[in-house]
Parts: structure tokens; sequence; C-alpha cells
């Protein structure tokens, strides 16, 4: 299946990167190659680009529409997870950086491929949903292996989902019969455990335990939570981070780290000037988010709840 992907938010998020010609550039969710592309077509001979990603497929993929670059800029495509950000330049003897780009969360050909079993649209999909394929760790192991309680904590937390406790007492009281191994088995558990009136009103109902359970195996707000501070430290002065994020939680992380970076003093409110010693690294470019226009939104539906966020690393300010 060809790696499809429309990306989002694609014009604001190149914009909001203030790419210079000769800078060093990262796209630490490389996926199809879609942002990355936009990035290389404004990149001089003298720029470099490097894009990071686990997912062999987008690698590949990736590597095919940026073939047109070959020659005309510096590209370094790696396999790894963008929290491994600061390890991966200095393997490429790369310190500063003028840009990093984010684009969180699950692609569309990663949904949309049936055997990696990130759709709850899927029936016989297995219970999959890694987004690096050599990892031993799987929804199978969550929905199998998972306390109760671990189960309504990750399905409360991270799906926001209101049945949370119904669904994790269904998913145990079925594995007790027998082992969960399809998409369309959990589908059909999560079902059963929302009320029929419920379920005909609102969006799929697996929906939000799906996504619970595909940041879960993939530790998805552990890694956004620990690399931003990170990947500030790696910007270049006017250097940018652009962060897209798909829902609420990643958000709110996004929004409270770079408030903190921008404004990281400790001293209580009373306190004439500051003596805790801790420097802002820069100022937030966005008071409010930004969000696609209807257009876009029209043109592709997984559009609708992203958000972009960028800070600008300041030094000597």
């Amino acid at each position: 299946m060809e790696f499809k992907h429309k990306s989002v938010l694609l014009t604001e998020a190149i914009e909001s990167l203030n790419i210079k010609p000769d800078g060093i550039y990262v796209d630490g969710t490389l996926g199809g190659g879609g942002h990355a592309y936009q990035v290389c077509k404004r990149l001089s001979e003298k720029g470099r680009f490097i894009g990071i990603d686990q997912d062999d497929d987008a690698l590949a993929a990736a590597g095919e529409r940026l073939k047109v670059f070959e020659g005309k800029v510096n590209i370094n495509r790696v396999k790894s997870n963008y929290c491994n950000i600061k390890e991966v330049l200095e393997e490429l003897e790369v310190y500063r950086v003028d840009g990093i780009l984010l684009d969180i969360g699950v692609s569309s050909y990663q949904i949309d491929t049936a055997d990696r079993g990130f759709s709850y649209k899927e029936g016989n999909a297995p219970l999959d949903m890694r987004m690096d394929k050599t990892s031993s760790f799987s929804a199978m192991n969550v929905v199998n292996e998972y306390s109760e309680m671990e189960l309504f904590r990750i399905i409360r937390d991270y799906g926001e989902e209101k049945f949370a406790k119904n669904i994790a007492r269904h998913i145990v009281a079925a594995r007790q019969k027998n082992k969960i191994k399809t998409t369309g088995e959990l589908t059909e558990i999560i079902k059963a455990s929302i009320p029929a009136k419920i379920r005909m009103a609102g969006g799929h109902p697996a929906k939000k335990t799906f996504q619970a359970i595909r940041i879960e195996v993939n530790k998805e707000l552990e890694v956004l939570e620990n690399s931003i501070d990170t990947m500030i430290d790696l910007l270049n002065d006017r250097g940018r981070l652009s962060i897209i994020t798909f829902h609420s939680l990643e958000d709110r992380i996004v929004k409270n780290k770079f408030r903190k970076n921008k404004n990281p003093c400790t001293c209580p409110k009373n306190f004439p000037v500051c003596v805790c010693g801790n420097k802002s690294k820069g100022k937030v470019i966005t008071r409010k988010p930004i969000v696609p226009g209807e257009d876009e939104v029209e043109e592709n539906k997984r559009a609708k709840s992203s958000k972009l966020r960028v800070f600008e690393r300041i030094y000597n300010q």
C-alpha cells in the first residue's frame, strides 16, 4: 500500500519556521515527507535537512518523495524516536539547528493500513498499534495484560472517555474467557460497554478507547513532555520549534512547556526582583494556537482538531 498522508496545516507550519536557505532544519515526525518536501524546497545547497521517524514505511516513503532534492540539499533520514533528537544530531555532528517541526499523532497511512491495527473500522486486524514495528510491546499487551485499574486510568485519561470504568471491566471479563487478539473483538467489547442511546448519538464508540491505547503503546505523551525542553535547547538564536497536535492532552503539554520556557522564574510573586536565576529561553509566537481554515477541514476531515503552537529561542534577552 502506498504511503498516503495529507500534511495538516502545511502552509502555516512551514511559514512558522521562518526558513533560512542556509539553515539546518529537523522534522522529528518525518512521516511521508509532506512537510519535509516544503522545507527542502526552501533550502540552498548549504542548507541541511534531517528527518527522524520510527516507522520504516514512513522513512521509505519520505526517501522517495525527497529524491528530487538529491545533490541539491544535504538530507539525512534517521530511524529513531524524536525523543532521541540530541543523540541523533550528535551522531551527525550537529549541535544547534535553526528549526524543528513535530506533527504529533498517527498518520493516515498508519490508520488506513489494516494490519497495523490502529483502526477500529478494520475487524480482523491484529491488535498492534506500534509506530515502531520492531518494538516488542503492542496493543495486545495493553489489552490483555494491564489490570482493570490501569485500563480504566489510560482510557479515562488518554481517551477522555466517560465510560472508561465500564469499558475496562468488560475488557477484563472478556479476556478471562479468551485472549483478545483483533481490533474487531475489542471494538465489539467497547460497544457492549456503552449504552445504546449514547452509541447511536455520538461518533464511533471505540474511537476514544483506541486513541488511549495507541497513546499508551507508543508512550506519546511522555515522549512529548520529555522532549520539548531539549529541543528548545538545541535551537540557534531566533530558531523555532513548531508543534502540531491533535487533541487537548498534547496541546496542553505544549502550551504549558512553552509557557515555562518563556517564564521559568520560580520566585514568589511578591519578590521585587528575581533571585532564582532561571532565565527565559525565548518567546511564544502563538498567543493562541493556529488552527486549520474551513477549506482545509472540508478537504481533510482529520485536520479538524489540529493546532499549531510555535516557540522562538532568544539568547541574551
